[in-house]
This record gives structure tokens, C-alpha cells and sequence, in this order.
């Protein structure tokens, strides 16, 4: 599809708009590849770190309360309970009809192979690539997914923001679409929005918003008239809600032809007070996926799975500041009518000293890849051996934990 813009225009406007790429847009692109199989699968790539250990609190391990004395532990801030041990953060409490109904499920303590230098770029590139580490990597493990099963085509393709869905770049026939807004920032303003957006995640999702917002209505921003139309897009974001109008848009595709999705919610980098700037970002990902189960409608969501992966979960301990820092183990979340709910998955490690990733982390007993694999197993008929040396190489994929309906 000709969206008017070139693959430098695409990279160059990515550059302008992305400010700190890593850790603050609100949303990025989403991608779509039409395939041979009935069943959906949305990747949801959750860019900045979620903490796990927030999302899904081990309220049964008594060591929380100590780590985090200010970080939702007291009584009366738990949130939902899910099965005795782990509590729901209040702001996914829109979820809790899924998991009552079996249509959502939690893997704990999983991380991708990246460890120790936690960087967000690093991180969210393997994440992406699936692989063991980049060398030689120029392709990602749903694009590599779809290489292996006869008959794909690109039929519906959306990229919305700035910047490539990694987890599809590759050699199989994938397509992308642009919003035809046209962006003129300078320099200077690239480099001021970074340093704000880092000091301020409450205006960066705002900021972020309102320039989705604008590329969705296809309101042009130029020159000198950029500030006063992100000023008036700004007080327009909360209501307008593009994250939800992103799903709504890749739910009317996946009622059709569509059967792969992958897009990203951004601004889960909580280092500063975290109990004020996670809890806008949940209830943006809460969002999405039930405009994604109501937009597919019932015979559809029963055969969908959506994963939203994070590419490295944050410290055990709460800072100075009432945030946390990158760490090691996070949380996956799974939903839709495909999977089994109900269940948080995986060995839980503890969280007294001696158990955490050197005396800081959440110990990863789980790789992340390995529900992805048994999902994508069942959905396209993949064998494990392609899985683990293709798909994800490197993967052991361990037993079968059920993740499936």
C-alpha cells in the first residue's frame, strides 16, 4: 500500500517524533500479516520495562511488603485478588472479567537471555529478535514464524507512529502503513522533547497522545504551528483514547484475513513515583485488550491469543524516589479466548535476598519465548525443533505448561 512516504521519510520522521524511543511514545507501530490459519495471535511489545511485581503482586510473599513499604503493599491497596498469592494492580481491574471467565492468564519470573547491562534499547532488541544476543540478527521471531508456514501474504498492514515492529522485520512478505501526517520539528525541539520526556513521564504520554491524535485525524502539525496544535490535542488525548481506537482498528482486521498483529504501548520506565505514573500506563494496556475482545466479537476472540511482553522487569526494592529501577525478572501477560486463564504459570523463586538475580532482581525461573513457541506450536503447526533453532534459537522450550484452552 503507497502511503506517500519513503522508507527515509518513514525512518527520518521516526527519528523526530520518537524523542526517547526506548522508554516514552505512548504507542508505536502495529503491524498485521495475513496467514493460512484460523487462529489469531497480537504480540503487544510493552517498551520501557514493565514491573511485573506491580502488575501482578506476590501479596502471599511476606518480603514484599519490606522491599516496596510504599508500592501498593498497604491494606487496602492489593487490588483483586487472583488465586490467595498474587493480587491484580487496581488499574487492570478491567481485566478481572477475563480472568474470571478463563480468558486471562500470568507467567511470573520470566525474562528474556538479556541480562545485566539493562538497556532499554538492548533489551527491547532481543525481546524483538528472540535470539540469544544480536550478532548477525536483522530479522524478528514472528517474521521468522511466518517463513516457516506455506501460503503467507501480506494482506493488511498498519503502522501507526514512528519506528519499525522489530518482531516483524524480515524476508516474509509483511506490510506497513503510515498515517499521512507530516511532521516538521527541528533539531533543537527533538533534542529538548527527550530531556523533558525522561524528567516527566505524566507529559510524555501526554505529548505522545496528542501526536497520535493528530496522525490519526490526519491533522497536518508544521513549523510554527506544531505547539498549538499539540496544545489543543493534549486536552482532547485523555477522552480520545487512540490506543483503544488502535485496537478497535486492528480488531476490525483481524474479523477478516488477519491473523498475526503486533504493536506497542510505551511508557512503563517507573523510576520516579511510580504509584502516579504506572497506573495510567495499565490502564492503557487494559484498554487495548478488551477493545480487542469486544472488536473481535465472541466467535473470534475464542480463537485469539495476545501476549504483552516487556523486555526486562525493574528492582525488587523501591527507590528513593518511589520508583524502580531496570532489573531482571518480569511478568507476561496472556489473554483471549485461546488461552487457558485462570493461572499465574511458573515456578515462583522468592523474594528474600539470597533468592533474587544478584541480591536486586526477581530471579527468572521461565524464559519468555517459551509460551510465545507453544502457542505459535498449536496456532501454525510448527514443530518444537524448528521453534528452538529457527524461530527462537537457543530456546529450550521445556514442557507444555497448558498455556492453551
Amino acid at each position: 500500500m503507497n502511503t506517500g512516504l519513503s522508507r527515509r521519510s518513514f525512518l527520518t520522521r521516526s527519528a523526530l517524533i520518537g524523542c526517547s524511543a526506548a522508554a516514552s511514545p505512548l504507542l508505536t507501530p502495529i503491524s498485521m500479516a495475513a496467514a493460512p490459519w484460523d487462529m489469531r495471535l497480537v504480540v503487544i511489545i510493552l517498551r520501557g520495562g514493565l514491573d511485573g511485581l506491580d502488575a501482578v503482586r506476590p501479596y502471599g510473599d511476606p518480603a514484599l511488603a519490606e522491599w516496596r513499604p510504599t508500592l501498593g503493599t498497604a491494606k487496602g491497596e492489593l487490588g483483586p485478588d487472583l488465586n490467595g498469592f498474587f493480587g491484580l494492580h487496581p488499574a487492570l481491574g478491567d481485566l478481572m472479567p477475563l480472568w474470571q471467565a478463563g480468558d486471562l492468564a500470568f507467567t511470573h519470573a520470566v525474562s528474556t537471555p538479556y541480562r545485566d547491562k539493562r538497556s532499554h534499547f538492548d533489551g527491547q532488541d532481543l525481546l524483538e529478535a528472540g535470539t540469544p544476543s544480536m550478532a548477525g540478527v536483522r530479522d524478528g521471531w514472528l517474521n521468522r514464524m511466518l517463513l516457516q508456514v506455506p501460503g503467507v501474504e501480506a494482506h493488511t498492514a498498519f503502522a501507526l507512529g514512528q519506528g519499525d515492529v522489530k518482531v516483524l522485520l524480515g524476508n516474509a512478505p509483511v506490510s506497513e502503513w503510515v498515517p499521512g501526517a507530516d511532521m516538521e520539528i527541528s533539531p533543537q525541539a527533538i533534542r529538548l522533547s527527550e530531556r523533558i520526556m525522561e524528567d516527566d513521564p505524566a507529559f510524555h504520554a501526554a505529548f505522545s497522545e496528542a501526536l497520535m491524535l493528530s496522525e490519526i485525524e490526519n491533522v497536518p502539525i508544521r513549523g510554527r504551528d506544531a505547539l498549538k496544535a499539540l496544545q489543543k490535542d493534549m486536552k482532547m488525548a485523555a477522552g480520545k483514547g487512540s490506543h483503544v481506537r488502535v485496537s478497535q482498528f486492528a480488531a476490525e482486521q483481524l474479523r477478516k484475513d488477519t491473523r498475526v498483529v503486533a504493536f506497542s504501548l510505551n511508557g512503563w520506565d517507573t523510576h520516579n513515583n511510580q504509584k502516579r505514573t504506572l497506573a495510567p500506563a495499565l490502564k492503557r494496556l487494559a484498554g487495548s485488550i478488551v477493545a480487542l475482545r469486544d472488536g473481535v466479537g465472541p466467535e473470534i476472540w475464542q480463537k485469539t491469543a495476545i501476549l504483552a511482553m516487556t523486555e526486562f522487569g525493574r528492582t525488587v526494592r523501591q527507590n528513593g524516589t518511589g520508583g524502580t529501577d531496570h532489573g531482571t525478572g518480569g511478568a507476561l501477560l496472556m489473554a483471549g479466548g485461546a488461552i487457558r486463564g485462570g493461572q499465574v504459570h511458573g515456578p515462583w523463586p522468592g523474594l528474600d535476598e539470597t533468592s533474587l538475580y544478584k541480591r536486586r532482581d526477581l530471579m527468572p525461573t521461565g524464559d519468555v519465548r517459551a509460551p510465545a513457541a507453544w502457542i505459535m506450536r498449536a496456532m501454525a503447526g510448527l514443530d518444537r525443533g524448528t521453534l528452538e533453532s529457527t524461530v527462537f534459537p537457543g530456546l529450550d522450550m521445556g514442557s507444555d505448561a497448558g498455556y492453551l484452552a
